[in-house]
C-alpha cells in the first residue's frame, strides 16, 4: 500500500485552514495543522509531513524562523504564504530555505497545482537522477553526487535545499551552456508554473555562498551579463 502524502499547514487564519484542508482532502492527502510557530515545530517533529505550507506572520515564532529551524534538519518542501509580495520579503524567505512563495490572497487552484508540482519534484529527486545526469560529478574541489544528493566542497559536506541542489546539479550537467533566468526558472518549477524568474537570482546567490571560495568572484557559477548564467566546469 502506498504511503499517503501528508500536508502540514501553519497559519492562524481559520479561513486558510478550511481552504487547505479541503484541498488536501480533495487530492487525497493527509492533513495536519498548527496555528503558531512553536506548535509548528512540535507538530513537525511528531507528524513528519511531506510538504509544509507556512505563513510568514505567525504568533510566537514567525514563519521565517520556523522555516530556518526546520531547514537545519530536513529538506522537506516548504511553501511560504505572505500578505507581502515584494522581492525583499521573497528574498528573506528563500534565504531561510523555502522552496516556493505565494502571496495572499491566493487562488486555491494555483495552490493545488503548486502542491502537486512540489510532490512530483520531491518524488523524482528521491527515486532517480536527473535525465542525462552522471551519478557523480567532480570539478576541481567540488563534488556533486546525484544519487545521494550530497555536495562536497573542499573536502567538506555542505547542505543545500532541494531547489538549491536541483539548480546546481542541472547547471553542472550542462557545463559551459548559458541559461537565461527564465530557462532556469522553467527547469526548476515547470514552464506553466506561475512565478517570478527573478527568484533565480536569489537561488544563484545562495548556491554561490555555499560552494564558492569567494562568492563575489565565483569560479563555478558565472554571470553572463545581459543573458544569464553558466556553469564553468
Amino acid at each position: 500500500m502506498e504511503k499517503q502524502l501528508k500536508v502540514m499547514l501553519v497559519d492562524d487564519e481559520d479561513s486558510i485552514r478550511k481552504v487547505v484542508a479541503h484541498l488536501a482532502q480533495k487530492e487525497g492527502y493527509d492533513f495536519c495543522y498548527a496555528s503558531d510557530g512553536e506548535k509548528a515545530l512540535q507538530m513537525f517533529a511528531q507528524e513528519n509531513p511531506d510538504l509544509i505550507i507556512l505563513d510568514v506572520m505567525l504568533p510566537e515564532l514567525d514563519g521565517f524562523e520556523v522555516c530556518r529551524r526546520i531547514r537545519q534538519e530536513s529538506a522537506v518542501p516548504i511553501i511560504l504564504l505572505s500578505a507581502k509580495g515584494d522581492i525583499v520579503d521573497k528574498s528573506v524567505g528563500f534565504n531561510m530555505g523555502a522552496d516556493d512563495y505565494m502571496t495572499k490572497p491566493f487562488s486555491p487552484i494555483e495552490l493545488a497545482l503548486r502542491m502537486k508540482a512540489m510532490f512530483r519534484r520531491a518524488f523524482r529527486l528521491s527515486t532517480e537522477s536527473l535525465a542525462e545526469d552522471k551519478d557523480r560529478l567532480i570539478f576541481k574541489d567540488l563534488e556533486i553526487n546525484n544519487k545521494t544528493f550530497e555536495v562536497i566542497v573542499r573536502g567538506k559536506k555542505v547542505d543545500l535545499t532541494s531547489k538549491e541542489f536541483e539548480l546546481l546539479s542541472f547547471m553542472a550537467n550542462h557545463p559551459g551552456q548559458v541559461f537565461t533566468r527564465q530557462q532556469l526558472f522553467d527547469n526548476l518549477w515547470g514552464e506553466k508554473y506561475l512565478g517570478d524568474s527573478g527568484t533565480i537570482t536569489v537561488f544563484i546567490r545562495k548556491v554561490r555562498e555555499k560552494i564558492e571560495l569567494d562568492p563575489g568572484r565565483p569560479e563555478y557559477i558565472l554571470t553572463v551579463w545581459g543573458v544569464g548564467y553558466k556553469f564553468a566546469g
